[in-house]
């Protein structure tokens, strides 16, 4: 079996133009596919357009990664050498976001709110955090919600709390923070 493959990969060797046009190609029907896909449940979800885009970013830039690391070993740089660049380069983002913990998880809430958060923009909610935070989600950011408080302040809240707290759909203050 791994013989085939490495067969079939020193034929593609050959063909580089050919190989590397097959991955553009392959890399365009993806993030064309993929942003139909998010588009659509953005729209679905009344999610913000700089949420949207950059949930399509992130996903473009992963697909270019693979794609790119597969040309590269389908093109005949050795998997050791490969394997050795990958590993040196995951080291150094994990040190980046262990430093840097509270911004990576807060991404990471950000992509599972644009996907399952059953919350929208303009719906009125109540967070148990101690100081019961309530009001209307004006704006779901990047790295923060913005909520509108009944009072009128607006209170910039990390999605990464917000997933780990106890949210509302609050019926009674919902005329009272518009």
């Amino acid at each position: 079996m791994l013989e085939n493959v490495a067969r079939f990969f020193a034929v593609l060797k050959e063909y580089d133009i050919l190989l590397a046009l097959t991955f553009i190609i392959i890399y365009w029907i993806m993030v064309r596919f993929t942003d139909k896909a998010i588009t659509t449940l953005a729209v679905a979800k009344k999610v913000g357009l700089s949420r949207t885009l950059f949930i399509k970013r992130c996903f473009s830039l992963i697909y270019f990664g693979f794609l790119f690391a597969v040309y590269l070993i389908a093109s005949g740089i050795g998997y050791g050498s490969f394997s050795i660049f990958l590993s040196s380069v995951f080291t150094v983002l994990g040190v980046g976001f262990i430093a840097q913990w509270s911004i990576l998880s807060n991404i990471t809430a950000s992509f599972l709110i644009f996907f399952v958060f059953p919350y929208r923009i303009g719906d009125a909610i109540k967070i148990a955090d101690g100081e019961d935070i309530e009001g209307t989600i004006l704006d779901i950011r990047m790295f923060h919600t913005l909520i509108k408080h009944p009072e009128g302040n607006v209170i910039t809240y990390p999605n990464s709390l917000l997933l780990q707290k106890s949210v509302t759909k609050c019926f009674d203050c919902a005329n009272e923070s518009s």
